[in-house]
């Protein structure tokens, strides 16, 4: 795994307040002075970049202070989950950059002892199994500031209650028939308090325990008492859950269990996304995108997939910090992150997307030249290569105009550009079709002024990228956008119709270094003046690969 230390706490930056909760906690010998977090995802979707902050925040910390962290699903659902949530979140974790502690744990581990927990409820006369349905149960909650209507099975003795919950435990009821629910107050301020369902009856496969259970805790009974049972210290959760903190210690008051603390802090919000999986998962059944790792959506294995690097990713959540209130954060500063990791490490390579043919015409045909090209000038140790250079070559359509201001730097009748890694080039003539596009650019090279080796005493303004001609590879290029049109997409209803309908566009027949062809799953790339580029393992076939656009070199975004 990653060394990610460096990265989580830099000494510039004074302690978060949970830091100065742990250190505190520490000091006191509270918990013995042990630090151990957990994660606690449900294996119902595919993790995002706001489950990525709650990683670093709580692995992280874990780390710091010397601590474990315990990975953690919490299945209490199983209609949404699946054993490819559970894989593709391990995944996303350690590419990351984290290990948890042993083995992965999960609630369904502990659905016996649960149960017993609720018979131990039910026990000292604080829970009662409820026969009305949902809607009537939350028609007597009442609302804020109206205190909310006792059921009339709230009066049931212990002895009944145990007896109707094994009922419900073996199959005898239908579902939506009977739930458990704690027995606390109903005029309680908080709305959760008002004797909230702990156990419904649910007849669905069990990924993991099949049918062996048809009762399944609620997560609102199952999370704290799951942390209590693996003796977490430290529960860091997101701000959503702050209301649900007094329940979470009522039920460890009432079972007399280990008093894991829950601490709050503000989830990730960023703008021109969303955050909610239901809603990914949407995007993903009506075909927006092609599956929770397309490079546009805000899941880890959609950014891993673009192009992102874990440790970008890890240095944007240190950026953001750990706050107590909920803000919403420019998704610049995540394309930042990236731009500034890559920068070090991206191999400066050169691709021609919109292609036009480039004849040197006083190069010789039959010639052809190795120039010596710098990988990356930002790491020396990243050396050189050689690139092919011969009389024809391509270049882009987009670097030539014919009639141009005194701003202009590329080509143009009258003009002249170095070729990056080569020669100066000075314009000769043009070709174009019957519609008036140009077609091809023929110039004139200046022999003594090779790169490196420049006696020529000409100073272009401008510097072009190429592709020899008769080396040049075909590929697919994607460039990818922002999803979203809108800073909010949510805001103005339904965030369908905040889609952006030019976040993908597809060129073909790009032409790239011979180099490209064997480009590997997982390196990143620089095309220069282009933009960071990575391979797109799925659509890639062998003699054709596809490169997907992480993120331009600036930010050219209008908003």
């Amino acid at each position: 795994m990653s060394d990610t230390s460096s990265e989580s706490v830099p000494d510039a930056r004074p302690a978060n307040f949970i830091e100065q909760k742990i250190k505190a906690d520490i000091s006191s010998g509270k918990h013995g002075g042990r630090v151990h977090t957990r994660f606690p995802p449900e294996p119902n979707g595919y993790l995002h970049i706001g489950h990525a902050k709650a990683i670093c925040v709580s692995f992280g910390l874990a780390k710091q202070f010397g601590g474990k962290t315990n990975l953690r699903f919490d299945d209490t659902n199983p209609e949404k989950e699946s054993l490819e949530y559970v894989n593709a979140i391990k995944k996303d974790i350690s590419w990351l950059g984290f290990d948890w502690d042993g083995d992965e744990f999960y609630t369904s581990d502990y659905f016996e002892q649960l149960y017993n927990y609720a018979c131990k409820l039910i026990s000292k006369g604080l829970a009662y199994v409820d026969d009305q349905t949902a809607e009537q149960i939350a028609a007597q909650k009442g609302a804020p500031g109206t205190p909310g209507v006792n059921s009339a099975y709230r009066t049931r003795s212990a002895e009944e209650n145990q007896k109707l919950f094994g009922e419900m435990k073996a199959g005898r009821c239908k579902e939506g028939e009977r739930v458990l629910r704690a027995k606390i107050d109903m005029g309680h301020v908080n709305m959760l308090m008002r004797d909230p369902v702990i156990y419904r009856v649910k007849f669905v496969n069990h990924h993991r325990t099949g049918e062996d259970w048809v009762i399944y805790p609620m997560y609102d009974f199952a999370h704290g008492q799951s942390d209590s049972i693996e003796r977490i210290t430290h529960s860091l959760c997101s701000l959503e859950f702050e209301n649900h903190r007094p329940l979470y210690n009522w039920f460890i008051r009432a079972l007399d269990i280990y008093p894991s603390e829950q601490t709050e802090f503000a989830r990730l919000n960023l703008n021109y996304t969303i955050m909610s999986k239901r809603k990914l998962l949407r995007l993903v059944e009506e075909g927006v995108v092609d599956d929770w790792d397309d490079p546009r959506m805000p899941t880890i294995s959609g950014l891993r997939r673009r192009g992102y690097s874990a440790e970008s990713i890890r240095v944007f959540s240190n950026l953001i910090g750990v706050a107590k209130r909920n803000n919403t954060i420019d998704v610049s500063l995540l394309e930042w992150s990236l731009r500034d990791d890559l920068n070090r490490r991206a191999l400066r390579v050169m691709a021609v997307l919109n292609p036009i043919r480039l004849v040197v015409l006083n190069y010789p045909e039959e010639k052809m030249e190795m120039m010596k090209a710098v990988n990356n000038p930002e790491d020396e140790a990243a050396g050189t290569r050689e690139i092919p250079f011969g009389r024809e070559l391509w270049m882009e359509a987009d670097d030539f105009r014919v009639d141009v201001n005194k701003k202009w730097f590329r080509l143009a009748p009258g003009r002249t550009v170095r070729l990056k890694f080569a020669y100066i080039v000075q314009y000769v003539n043009h070709l174009q079709d019957e519609q008036g596009n140009v077609t091809e650019v023929h110039v004139n090279y200046l022999p003594n002024s090779r790169s490196g080796q420049d006696t020529s005493g000409v100073k272009p303004k401008g510097t072009l990228h190429w592709v020899a001609a008769d080396s040049a590879k075909e590929a697919e290029v994607r460039l990818y956008d922002r999803l979203f049109k809108e800073a909010a997409p949510e805001a103005k209803g339904d965030f369908m119709d905040a889609l952006n309908p030019n976040s993908l566009k597809i060129l073909q027949g790009c032409k790239v270094e011979p180099c490209l062809s064997k480009a590997a799953e997982g390196t990143y790339f620089q095309f220069t003046r282009l933009g960071y580029f990575t391979l797109d393992p799925k659509h890639s076939k062998p003699g054709l690969p596809v490169f997907n656009r992480s993120v331009s070199l600036k930010d050219g975004w209008k908003g």
